[in-house]
Formats: structure tokens, C-alpha cells, sequence
């Protein structure tokens, strides 16, 4: 066997698996399976197959997710730095398709970092309604940021906070929630060593009071007939099963939905349930609820290609109660009692300092200086200056309200009021800011762009190693008639849209056939 795994972890699982424990542990022998998903708010299924670089086998769960060899290195590839897809381990794909999301829902995902959840819930969307993306890592929100921007996410906020301090703003407000909980790992041991080291010192009582803690928040925050989808990526009954009858015991109004069982997914394991409720204490819950978690579903390492996971559908059955609607009232409340202090901004003064950090600059290269009151322009003026590019450059009308925060423009799906108080690391799409009365527009800006919806394009390719050139921050040389202008024949001056084969890569300027490539540095291929 290749991977150290505890002897303690191999004894449980031989315990619990009997006749099915040699096969499980065979499947350590075998190779990992690495998975990407096409992002489709950038490209279609149909259109990468096209034109993928990888020979690819579809993952059976994910219409959009697919296997490519072990070795081939996709984040070595233009088109993976355009956003075209997520390199994403296969099981990791099911919570998402068993979330459901249609556009035009207001959807939550509670432990979002890195943000591999969260992209293939805003390919879903498709730009329509709602998506909340938090991480209670302040550190981790770096890269959650990251890749809500890269892959081209327009109406996302993401945030750094707590649970509870969520639920007491958003009561009873999300159509959709995911919770991909934070757990002990023990399905990632194949693919992460590091993860089987850690669990020797992790504790598996800790996990789970943190888990029952954000499902009662979660509960909190779904709108009536709202669905939350349960997911962790560890095989103990105590993080899992258990963690989900003990819910059933204490919510009446939801109920499991049964997976489908053409996916493959194996059933929950009730059974293992009854030696922990005869242990007692608080670890017990009724046998009625213990027998309904057959309907969830394990994705076994020896079953499936992928790694080890779990994951419970659970569905409010109820309308809204007086309870919710109490929650409603207190919330409203509060709202009020936050505008009456000075004004919202400075009720997110402590977010906009996070802001200021990150806003124009990638995650983990973010700016360390403060800008003086007399460079960051008034209100009036920025969006001035943005709603002049707007008209100059883009050729659509764009979705999300124009929001100020820490000296920077937002497009953001939610009004500036839902968000005070919140620890925010971005209020929505970030699209920049003005420097000497000049606007300055944003990298995320351009990732969520398409070609049809600007004014000057330059498509690069990707075979003639253009497309590297400027990732590495290059100058290029490039004549005028590359440039394609719409309503401005003959004018190619100015902030151009770089693409590769068609997709948004990122903003230049062009001036005399030349290029001065705006790729943040921090980005940069390396």
C-alpha cells in the first residue's frame, strides 16, 4: 500500500465494513482519479468537447464533470487560466448536482473554500438571482475570492463569517443551502496523505459539535420548501448518519430525499447507527430517525471512481411558521437599528478594510497601503466614472446595483443594507475604481465578460503561445486590424478585451500596435 493510513482508521473500517473490508482496501492501490468540470457560464459542454486539449470520460453523477488522465497536469493550460473549467476530485461533484439549484434561487454555500462548490453553483445560476459564498477562514476567503473571479461569477457575495452571525441576517431566506462540513477527511486519505497524519491528532467529537452547530443555523436560513444538502468527505457514522438522524429527531418539518439510484451511490449504513445509540448520552436519537438514513448516500473508493463520500438531501416539508416569521420581524429590527448609526458604510467599515486588501488585487497579493482621504474620490464621482466606462467600453446593460465599498465599485445582488454588519470580502462583482478621476476597471471585470458584451476584442491563440505571452505579463505586439471594434470602426485605442480562442482572459491597452498587458501580476503563469 502506497499511502500510510492509521492502523486505528484500518481496524474501525474492518469493524464496520466486514466482507466489503478487503475490497476497500485494495482501492488504496489504486491510482487517484483526477476529474475537471466544465464551467458554463464560459463555455458549453458540446463546444469543450470540441475543443478540450485532454481525451476526457464523462463522470457518471455531473453532466459537466469529467475524468482526464492522471499526469496531464490541467492548470498547465491557457484554458484553465480562462476559467473554461475546475480541476475538481469527481466525488466532489455530487452535493452540488443533488442541491438542485435552478437560476433565479437565492442560494447559500455555508463552508465554501476554495470555492469548487461554489463555481459549479454559479454555473447553474447562470447569472440569475442570488448566490451567498462564506468561509469562517479569513485566510481561505483569499482563494474562495480567487476563483468566484476567475471563473467569471456575477452576482456572488462572499463573506467571512460565522453561521449564527449569517442566520441572524438572511432569516428563512435561502431557496438552497450547502453545507460541505468541515470533518475529520478520512475519504481524502488517498488523495491528500497529509489528511491521514492529521487525523491521528484530529478529534471526531470536535467535527461534530461544529456540524450540529451549522445545521442548526442552516435550518435557520432556508426558506420555507427550501433544501439543504449535508456533504462531508469522511466515512464516520458520527459525522454522518448520526449527524443526520439527531437533525430529524429535533426538525419535524424536514424530511430526507431518496438519491437516485441509477448514480451509484451507495446507502447510508443505519445499521452502524444502533452500537451508537445504545452508547447514550448525546450521542442518542430515535430509532425512527436512525431507519430514514438509508436514503442518504456514500460514494465508497472501492465502488466508485472517486474518493470517499457522503451526503444527505434534506427537504423542508412546512410553510413558513410563526417562529420564521418572528425571525423575519427581529431581523427587520435589527436592519433599522443598523442604518441609524452614522450610515451603512460605516456599519462595514471593519469589512471594508478586507475590502481594501483584495479589491484589483488577486487574492494573497493584495495591497498593503491605505489610501488617503483626499485620493479616494466621492461617491457621486466613482460611479461617474464608472458608469462613464460602462457606456464606453461594454455594450449591455449590466446585472447587480452599483455598490460602493472601501473606495471601490460593485455590481452586487443585494442591497448595501442586507450586508451591514457582516465581515463582507466582496459585496458582489467587483468591477474597479478610479484613480485620478480615470476609471480603472477590474480584472474580475473582464474574467466575467464575453466577447459579445464589449467594445474592443483581441483574440489571442492558444496553438501560436500568445495566449502564454501575455499570461506571463507580456508586452505584445499587435496591429490595429486585430482589434475588433463594435460602433467604433477604425478607433482601437483604449482598454481591449484579451481573449483565447473567444474566451476572457483579461483587460490590455492598446496604443500604436502596441498591447500593455493589465494581467495582474499576482495571476501571472509562472
Amino acid at each position: 500500500m502506497a499511502v500510510h493510513i492509521p492502523m486505528a482508521f484500518l481496524e474501525r473500517m474492518q469493524q464496520l465494513l466486514g466482507s466489503d473490508y478487503d475490497a476497500f482496501l485494495s482501492s488504496y492501490d489504486n491510482p487517484r482519479y483526477v476529474g475537471i468540470r466544465v464551467n458554463t457560464l464560459k463555455t458549453s459542454v458540446p463546444s469543450f468537447l470540441g475543443q478540450s486539449p485532454f481525451e476526457l470520460q464523462p463522470v457518471s453523477w455531473c453532466p459537466t464533470g469529467f475524468y482526464v488522465q492522471e499526469g496531464l497536469k490541467p492548470g498547465k493550460h491557457p484554458y484553465y487560466h480562462a476559467g473554461l473549467y475546475y480541476i475538481q476530485e469527481p466525488s466532489a461533484m455530487a452535493p452540488v448536482e443533488m442541491l438542485d439549484v435552478a437560476p433565479g434561487e437565492k442560494v447559500l454555500d455555508l463552508c465554501a473554500a476554495p470555492g469548487g462548490k461554489s463555481t459549479q453553483i454559479a454555473a447553474r445560476m447562470q447569472g440569475e438571482g442570488v448566490l451567498v459564498t462564506n468561509d469562517i477562514h479569513a485566510e481561505r476567503t483569499k482563494a474562495l475570492a480567487k476563483n468566484i473571479e476567475l471563473y467569471g461569477v456575477r452576482n456572488a457575495v462572499v463573506l467571512n463569517e460565522t453561521p449564527e452571525r449569517i442566520a441572524r441576517s438572511f432569516p428563512a431566506y435561502f431557496d438552497k443551502i450547502l453545507i460541505d462540513a468541515p470533518c475529520s477527511g478520512e475519504g481524502m486519505f488517498r488523495k491528500d496523505e497529509d489528511m491521514a497524519r492529521q487525523w491521528e491528532v484530529h478529534s471526531t467529537s470536535k467535527c461534530t459539535i461544529m456540524q450540529r452547530d451549522i445545521l442548526k443555523s442552516a435550518a435557520d436560513m432556508l426558506a420555507p420548501g427550501g433544501r439543504i444538502v449535508y456533504s462531508t468527505c469522511t466515512f464516520a457514522p458520527e459525522e454522518n448518519e448520526a449527524m443526520i438522524a439527531r437533525f430529524l429527531d429535533q426538525h419535524a418539518d424536514f424530511e430526507l430525499v431518496p438519491l437516485p439510484k441509477e448514480l451509484g451511490f451507495a446507502p447510508g449504513r443505519p445499521e452502524w447507527l444502533y452500537r451508537l445509540n445504545t452508547e447514550g448520552g448525546d450521542a442518542a436519537f430515535s430509532s425512527q430517525a436512525a431507519s430514514l438514513t438509508e436514503h442518504c448516500g456514500r460514494l465508497w473508493p472501492h465502488l466508485i471512481k472517486g474518493e470517499g463520500h457522503f451526503l444527505a438531501v434534506l427537504q423542508q416539508k412546512s410553510t413558513a411558521s410563526n417562529r420564521q416569521q418572528g425571525e423575519r420581524d427581529d431581523a427587520y429590527r435589527i436592519k433599522q437599528e443598523a442604518k441609524s448609526h452614522a450610515n451603512v458604510q460605516a456599519s462595514i467599515g471593519k469589512s471594508s478594510k478586507m475590502a481594501k486588501k483584495h479589491a484589483g488585487h488577486p487574492p494573497g497579493h493584495a495591497s498593503k497601503g491605505r489610501e488617503s482621504a483626499g485620493k479616494v474620490p466621492v461617491e457621486r464621482e466613482l460611479l461617474d466614472c464608472w458608469q462613464q466606462f460602462a457606456s464606453e467600453h461594454v455594450t449591455m446593460e449590466l446585472p447587480g446595483k452599483p455598490l460602493l465599498f472601501g473606495g471601490h465599485v460593485y455590481l452586487s445582488p443585494l442591497a448595501k443594507e442586507q450586508l451591514a454588519g457582516l465581515k463582507t470580502v466582496r459585496p458582489g462583482w467587483y468591477v474597479g475604481t478610479a484613480k485620478n478621476g480615470r476609471f480603472v476597471p477590474g480584472h474580475p471585470l473582464a474574467t466575467a465578460l464575453s466577447a459579445g458584451e464589449v467594445v474592443r476584442v483581441l483574440n489571442l491563440s492558444q496553438e501560436q503561445g500568445e495566449a502564454v505571452r501575455y499570461l506571463k505579463g507580456e508586452t505584445l505586439n499587435v496591429p490595429a486590424s486585430r482589434i475588433e471594434c463594435r460602433g467604433i470602426q477604425g478607433f482601437p485605442k483604449g482598454y481591449v478585451l484579451v481573449c483565447v480562442d473567444g474566451v476572457s482572459l483579461g483587460w490590455g491597452k492598446w496604443l500604436d500596435g502596441m498591447l500593455k498587458n493589465e494581467y495582474p501580476a499576482g495571476w501571472r503563469w509562472t
